[in-house]
């Protein structure tokens, strides 16, 4: 989206300067609803980095933990997906996505309430999944399971459009405010 107002800058030029097909090629995106296609699971993969080898394909999904279960289907990375993957499981399908988002390698990553929609098993394989894909990169993490925030460097929490309380995990649980609440389910009745 073109901004409205204000300034975005992306390492310190004004995203309106970068030419669109190049930030949208340095941004990675995971998102809670995963989007796949008819194809293998390595087409699948591969469409983070369409000149990724077989062996990147498969060295993404071993860091997104996807290889241990790719291995149980009856073809492997050579299993036929239709649809939008519906024969997998929801947690199947977000390291699908975030194995996709390993091979393309970008230097920023958004991944958007990527937890939200799996069980909390499935989660701590995914959150192990996630850890490999954010390291050495700048990630925003949009969540409500502040499970998958509280290992980040600057955590902003937003009410209203306003961030009201910015810092680590320790540094808001110490504060008692808002995040407080939220991590610990700590409400005070009104």
């Amino acid at each position: 989206y073109d901004l409205a107002d204000g300034k975005i800058r992306y390492d310190g030029i004004n995203i309106n300067k970068i030419c669109k097909a190049d930030l949208r090629r340095s941004l990675g995106v995971v998102l809670q609803d995963v989007h796949l296609f008819s194809g293998t699971v390595m087409d699948n993969i591969r469409y983070g980095n369409l000149e990724a080898s077989d062996d990147e394909v498969i060295k993404a999904a071993k860091l997104a933990n996807a290889d241990s279960f790719i291995a149980h289907l009856p073809q492997g990375y050579q299993t036929q997906l239709s649809g939008d993957g519906s024969t997998l499981s929801q947690g199947q399908r977000q390291l699908i996505s975030i194995a996709r988002a390993i091979v393309a390698d970008p230097p920023v990553l958004v991944l958007d309430e990527a937890t939200s929609s799996i069980d909390t098993h499935t989660e701590e394989v995914v959150q192990k999944g996630m850890d490999a894909l954010m390291e050495g990169r700048t990630v925003f993490v949009i969540a409500h399971r502040l499970s998958t925030i509280h290992n980040a460097d600057l955590i902003m929490v937003l009410q209203m459009g306003e961030i009201i309380e910015k810092g680590t995990h320790a540094e808001l649980m110490a504060l008692k405010g808002q995040y407080y609440r939220l991590y610990t389910g700590v409400f005070e009745l009104e």
